[in-house]
């Protein structure tokens, strides 16, 4: 990933305009571990809100906000207990609600644009960035962006969420919205090759292939799941499974490091069972909001992964109502879920729940018991998704003490082990051939590079993935050439 060749020329050029925007760009070591951040820039963090359009909440851009004090704490987390997820095992999954603009991408999208500001490959005051997205990504993008001084454009389909639309239009981005919904990816790539025709200067960061995206998760999540791990196993306890949807496969990218640190410990995938290709070579639409399909990530190590768990759409769908309304969070608190969690249970958006009852399918499948840890990602919030709720309410009228038993039992109590396979070789090399029609036939990519992913995986994926020293060490020369540019 790293550039043989800096551009020392546009580098000096864009380290003077971040001098004059106050822009101090900070280290991946940063942020996995904010204790490293300049007691300064802490100083005036405390000053500027979570969301706020500041070059400093570059520096937030952790797993370790604190909502409280505005500062940093221990890594956000929540443990599920059992008496929601129905299994012995143990369910944990990080929170993405208390990154800037309340989503885990903003992460992924730092780590693919600011390389390319330290090696000089992106003019700010020239390039555009393109965020191809079905929803977070691009927010994260334009967010990013907005913060490094950048021009941006999201592309995303036209039936994602309001919500996604209308935080775009706030912070300046220029937004394209491409047909269909959340599985019509290739409407958005199709779009991404009519805007570099037409505009020499765009500069596209598909998440779906920079690695920069799984490389800020192989370093930060993967990191912060370890964290946490350090903390609460106790005797026999084991990490298990990491469980992720599929999406970019940038999040996923957290497992191989998770996989280095804990051997033995399983990669789980899951989609939407409306869609699944990963599962059966399928097609369709589905309404998990922000996991994409219809093709496997060129960034996705397939050769790493487990299982695949497909998800029905029905499920998430009717348990944002069980866990928000009024109704079904009295049920829930009836059934004996402890206080403290039904309240939080907003911390989970429609795919965070998608990524627990993936962790749930899993736990049931291995028959794990309450030393096995199953460690998944709540990527965003039900902040994010209040029309949704809205929309709900509007077609299906009040929600009451009846269909809250009724959700209760069906997409969780009754949850059951249908719809997933057991990855073996062949498998595996079934949905790695699945890239050729995507990225070697559409998108151009090299078919030497495809065959060295699944050939070459013991050197290919580390090269890839495990750079973030590097960058820091461009980074660090950057901030360097900032403080003294123009002076």
């Amino acid at each position: 990933m790293v550039a043989n060749n800096i551009d020392s020329g546009q580098v000096a050029k864009t380290a003077r305009l971040c001098r004059e925007k106050g822009i101090v760009i900070p280290t991946f070591a940063q942020q996995r571990d904010p204790r490293l951040v300049p007691e300064e820039i802490r100083r005036q963090l405390a000053g500027i809100g979570l969301w706020d359009v500041h070059p400093l909440n570059l520096f937030r851009i952790t797993w370790k906000n604190d909502p409280r004090s505005g500062l940093f704490g221990k890594v956000n987390f929540l443990e599920i207990p059992r008496e929601l997820t129905g299994v012995r095992a143990r369910i944990l999954a990080l929170v993405g609600k208390f990154f800037p603009t309340g989503a885990h991408k903003v992460g992924a999208t730092f780590g693919c644009l600011v390389p390319r500001l330290v090696e000089g490959s992106f003019a700010p005051t020239r390039h555009k960035a393109v965020w191809p997205s079905t929803g977070n990504y691009c927010r994260g993008g334009a967010y990013n962006s907005a913060l490094l001084g950048c021009h941006s454009i999201a592309i995303l389909p036209e039936q994602m969420s309001r919500e996604r639309f209308e935080w775009l239009e706030s912070v300046g981005s220029e937004i394209i919205a491409t047909p269909g919904c959340e599985s019509n990816v290739k409407e958005i790539y199709d779009k991404c090759w009519e805007l570099r025709g037409s505009d020499p200067d765009v500069v596209v960061l598909n998440q779906f292939d920079e690695f920069g995206n799984g490389m800020w998760h192989y370093e930060i999540t993967g990191a912060a799941i370890k964290e946490v791990l350090d903390e609460v196993c106790q005797g026999r306890d084991r990490l298990f499974a990491y469980v992720s949807a599929t999406g970019s496969a940038g999040t996923l990218a957290a497992g191989d490091r998770l996989k280095e640190l804990y051997p033995g410990a399983k990669i789980i995938a899951s989609e939407a069972l409306q869609c699944p290709t990963l599962l059966e070579n399928g097609f369709g639409a589905h309404r998990i909001e922000g996991i994409g399909d219809k093709h496997v990530p060129w960034i996705h190590n397939v050769r790493n992964t487990d299982m695949v768990v497909a998800i029905d759409d029905n499920a998430p769908m009717a348990l944002i109502r069980l866990f928000n309304e009024p109704a079904g969070r009295d049920y829930l608190r009836g059934r004996g879920v402890p206080a403290d969690i039904v309240e939080r249970l907003d911390l989970l958006g429609i795919s965070s729940i998608s990524n627990l009852l993936s962790a749930i399918k899993t736990a049931r499948w291995y028959e794990l018991d309450e030393h096995d840890i199953i460690f998944t990602v709540f990527t965003d919030s039900m902040e994010l998704y209040q029309s949704r709720l809205a929309e709900a309410r509007q077609a299906q009228g009040p929600y009451d003490q009846r269909q809250a038993e009724l959700d209760f039992h069906l997409h969780l109590a009754g949850l059951k082990t249908d719809n997933l396979l057991e990855l073996d070789q062949p498998a595996r090399r079934r949905i790695h051939n699945l890239k050729y029609y995507t990225w070697i036939e559409q998108q151009q990519k090299e078919l030497a590079e495809l065959e060295a992913q699944w050939h070459e995986y013991k050197t290919y994926w580390p090269e890839h993935f495990a750079v973030a020293d590097r960058y820091d060490r461009l980074i660090e020369q950057f901030n360097r050439l900032v403080a003294g540019a123009g002076g």
